[in-house]
């Protein structure tokens, strides 16, 4: 499968390590252009390229991975979605530094904006609930798998992102739909940036 990103930074880079040693491929975007991805390619080495972000959308699966700030920016001009996956791994924070500080979404959900913004898109929430050190660790932890949470209103891609995650060695828990799972994942939710662990049991 290749894989394409909207965005750069530290979760779209993570993501593309284990994709990639997952035996997927990679077409990063961001938006200063592939030029400048160069350097990032090849540190992730076989199966990463860079590409524009139109060219990276254009993939069946593509992981959104940008600066809350940046979402409109970045889904602005894209080829139409026509049911192509968008995997929202967002979180919905206006500022970033001194502090933490969530946007105002007035009652919505940050995937039912991000998926306002990507009509004909099928949104699937993951990658988001996971601080990004704590996925770097790696899926094992006390004996069990990490979770990765897991929310969308479409059967078929749920399934894939529920397989792609389990691939990687962490635990998929689904949440239900974008909607009631979708704003219990992002930060701000009850679920967000919790390091749980899942022992099998079940």
């Amino acid at each position: 499968m290749r894989f394409g990103t909207i965005g750069a930074g530290a979760v779209a880079l993570g993501f593309a390590r284990e994709a990639l040693r997952a035996g997927h491929e990679v077409v990063l975007s961001n938006r200063h252009g592939p030029d400048s991805l160069a350097d990032v390619v090849a540190r992730l080495g076989y199966g990463a390229s860079a590409a524009t972000g139109a060219e990276a959308a254009s993939l069946d699966y593509v992981l959104f991975a940008v600066p809350w700030p940046n979402v409109e920016d970045a889904l602005r001009g894209l080829p139409a979605w026509n049911g192509r996956v968008l995997i929202d791994a967002t979180n919905p924070f206006s500022a970033y530094s001194p502090e933490l500080v969530l946007a105002d979404l007035g009652g919505k959900g940050a995937s039912e904006v991000v998926a306002a913004l990507a009509p004909g898109a099928r949104v699937v929430k993951a990658f988001n609930s996971i601080v990004i050190e704590r996925f770097n660790q790696g899926p094992a932890k006390d004996g069990g798998r990490r979770v990765i949470f897991v929310s969308g209103d479409h059967a078929e891609p749920i399934e894939f992102v529920k397989n792609l995650i389990a691939s990687f060695g962490f635990a998929p828990i689904h949440l239900g739909g974008l909607v009631v799972g979708g704003r219990l994942q992002q930060a701000g939710g009850p679920l967000a940036g919790r390091d749980l662990v899942d022992f099998g049991y079940h």
